[in-house]
Order: structure tokens, then C-alpha cells, then sequence
């Protein structure tokens, strides 16, 4: 039924699409909705065009058990992550706890706010699959963690991290907990988790646009602040404010707006956001809960069809609850010549490189991720490519 639903939104979907992690198809209606919202601005001019988000803000939000006023949206997942991480005012000396599974640009920004803030980065335990060992993140965070990020899906793997375990174990330390959702969210449950904050994109398990990313911060406290105000995230406070600090200077000062508006710029591109609120919603008419159940079982198969294929082996355990699907090549082989043959056989997959993850992959991955409805003859296909035929 949701194979249908979801092919029946399109009228239009890449043949043999087999890469929803990396760029998922919208839907008729989004993309009616973001034309339409261009055409107001063209005839309105852009910003009397500008549309209510409340609605689409609260179902964003109860993907992760938040509020809409929890809600910022930015350009993408890795811009909302540098706003968070680079805003966040942490001691210098803070023991920043993270797995050697993080996504490379997180990493290079963790890599870069350590050099300029005095941060210690101290990476996690994990299993074979990258896995967070809890027992080993009990024992980090009694030793003195001041944060913890998280993918709670790598871009590279299939493996999902035990996020209500991981959640629940932080909060009882009171260690603020940041959780990229960019492969989960409309994927993999995410509720229960309990986070300081989420951050994702539009363009993936959400079949929303490009250009929208967005924050969730349902645990906002009074050190987290965009790293450059702007008048869309915060006001002028007129007069000088008693209490003021040796050094500060004399006259106004700003005051972030509340919840996570203070993330936001009031200048985007608004028909993104659009996009990204409709998609949101059709998530919710189609049932969350029975979209990942469709997506796991998608997973299973490609996992069950792909697996020793021309010598090629699935990286995550057959049982995993994703439809991303990760193939090691064996000797001799190379994840982007196979890409490309299977390009050629009209199959788009996409290949993982090494500076995705470059604490955790030792060479490039092929990478499978069967959008709702895939057909099982579409994996027999990206099959028979593997096997050389």
C-alpha cells in the first residue's frame, strides 16, 4: 500500500533510482507547491509572498517529540550543524565525545572549533559496525564529557545507533547530546531519543528539495546561540542593560529571539522551505511508523539480493532497520566503475568515498538505498551488474 501511495505522488521518477540517501524524488505536489510559492513572489514581490510555517514546523518537529517553536530551518544539514556547533558556547577544555562513524565534514568542523576553542576531542568505542559501545559511553561520560554528537545513521553504513540507549545515558549524566538525523529522519525512529538537538536535510528519507536543511532544539539552553547574529534570529535590546561585563560595548545589545528562531536568517530561499513543509506532510498522511517498516523490509531484500553478488559483501547486518545498503568490493574491484556499469544499465546508486567517514572507511563503498516502491527486479538488476553481466 505505501509502494503505491508513494509511486502514485509521482508522476515522474528516475528509472532504476536506487540512491534516496543521496538525493530522494519529491513529489507532484511539492514540486506545485515550491513553482507556485515563486510565482506569488514574482506577482506579490518576495516578501509579502512570505507563507505561515507553524503547521509544518510542528510535524518536522513530531518526527523527534519536539515543538514548532523547536524548529529552524537553514540551508542543509551541514549548515545547520556548523549554526549549532559553532554558536555553542562550551568551557574552553571541553571533552567533546564522537565516533570514528562521523560524517567528514562534522568532523572537520569538530576538527577545526577544538583547534580555535580548546576543545578535547575524545573519540567513543564502537563494535565492528561502528556501533556505540553503551558500556564504554557510560564509563566516557562518568569520566567528564561536556557533549556528545551522533549520526544516528552514517552516510556510509546501514548500522543505526541504539539512540533511546544512547539518549537515556547522557541525560541521566546531563550531557547535552546532538543527533544528526540527515539519514534517519522518515527512515529510522528517532523518537525516544530524547536529544539536546537533531539536525537533517530536506533532500533525503523526506523527499523534500535541495537547499533546506533544518534544527531541532527541544533542549535549548542559555549557552547555545547562533555563532553570527542577524536581525531574522534576534533583536536590539534599546538600552544598555544593567549587570554589564568589563569589556562589553556601551549601548544596545542583541537578545537571541526564543526557541531555535534564533538559528534562522529571515533571508532564504523560501520556496525550499515550502517544498520541505509539504514533503513533511505527506510523510505524515502516508504513516511514519508504516513507511519504516516498508523501508526496513526494502533494506532486507537488497541486503538478501545483493549480498556476495560478483564477490561483492554487504557491510551491515541482513536485520538492520534501514534501506541503506552499504557493498565492500572484493579484490580487484572498484566502487566507481561499478556505479558507472551500473549507470549504464540505467541503475543510479551511488558511491560512499573514503572522506566521508575517513576515521572509518578504509576504501570507497557502493552505496544502495531503494526508494518506497522499488521493485525487487530493480535489485535483480543492479545484481546481475555486480556479477559482471
Amino acid at each position: 500500500m505505501i509502494a503505491e501511495r508513494w509511486r502514485a505522488a509521482r508522476s515522474s521518477v528516475p528509472p532504476g533510482h536506487l540512491d534516496a540517501a543521496g538525493c530522494n524524488v519529491p513529489s507532484d505536489r511539492v514540486l506545485d507547491a515550491m513553482v507556485a510559492h515563486l510565482r506569488r513572489e514574482r506577482e506579490r514581490g518576495g516578501y509579502a509572498a512570505v507563507p505561515g510555517f507553524t503547521a509544518p514546523r510542528s510535524a518536522l518537529a513530531a518526527l523527534t517529540g519536539a515543538g514548532a517553536a523547536d524548529v529552524a530551518f537553514l540551508e542543509s544539514g551541514t549548515a545547520a550543524m556548523a549554526a549549532l556547533l559553532g554558536g555553542w558556547r562550551l568551557r574552553p577544555g571541553a571533552r567533546v565525545g564522537f565516533t570514528r562513524a562521523e560524517y567528514g565534514s562534522t568532523l572537520m568542523l569538530l576538527r577545526r572549533l577544538a583547534g580555535e576553542r580548546g576543545w578535547t576531542l575524545a573519540e567513543l568505542p564502537a563494535d565492528d559496525h561502528a556501533r556505540l559501545d553503551l558500556d564504554a559511553l557510560s564509563a566516557a561520560l562518568r569520566g567528564g564529557l561536556d557533549l556528545v554528537t551522533l549520526p544516528h545513521l552514517p552516510s556510509h553504513r546501514g548500522t543505526a545507533q541504539p539512540v533511546r540507549e544512547i539518549g537515556r545515558l547522557c541525560r541521566e549524566a546531563g550531557v547535552p547530546l546532538v543527533l544528526d538525523v540527515c539519514q534517519s529522519l522518515g527512515h529510522v525512529d528517532v523518537t525516544g531519543a530524547g536529544a539536546t538537538a537533531y539536525v537533517g536535510t530536506s533532500r533525503k528519507w523526506l523527499a523534500g528539495p535541495r537547499g533546506v536543511g533544518f534544527l531541532i532544539v527541544p533542549g535549548l539552553t542559555g549557552d547555545m546561540d547562533a555563532p553570527a547574529p542577524t536581525l531574522g534570529g534576534h533583536v536590539w535590546l534599546p538600552d544598555p542593560q544593567p549587570g554589564m561585563q568589563p569589556g562589553m560595548q556601551p549601548g544596545p545589545v542583541t537578545r537571541p529571539l526564543p526557541g531555535a528562531a534564533r538559528y534562522e536568517s529571515s533571508e532564504s530561499a523560501v520556496a525550499a522551505r515550502v517544498g520541505l513543509g509539504v514533503a513533511v506532510l505527506e510523510h505524515h498522511a502516508l504513516g511514519p511508523a508504516e513507511v519504516r517498516a516498508h523501508l526496513a523490509g526494502l533494506g532486507a531484500a537488497a541486503r538478501h539480493t545483493l549480498d556476495g553478488r560478483g564477490g561483492w559483501r554487504v557491510v551491515e547486518p541482513y536485520e538492520e532497520p534501514s534501506a541503506v545498503v552499504t557493498l565492500r568490493p572484493p579484490p580487484g574491484a572498484d566502487a566507481v566503475r561499478t556505479a558507472a556499469a551500473a549507470a549504464g544499465a540505467g541503475l543510479l546508486v551511488s558511491v560512499a568515498p573514503v572522506a566521508r567517514a575517513p576515521l572509518d572507511l578504509r576504501e570507497p563503498v557502493l552505496r544502495v538505498s531503494p526508494p518506497p516502491g522499488t521493485p525487487q527486479e530493480t535489485l535483480d538488476a543492479l545484481a546481475r551488474v555486480l556479477d559482471g553481466r
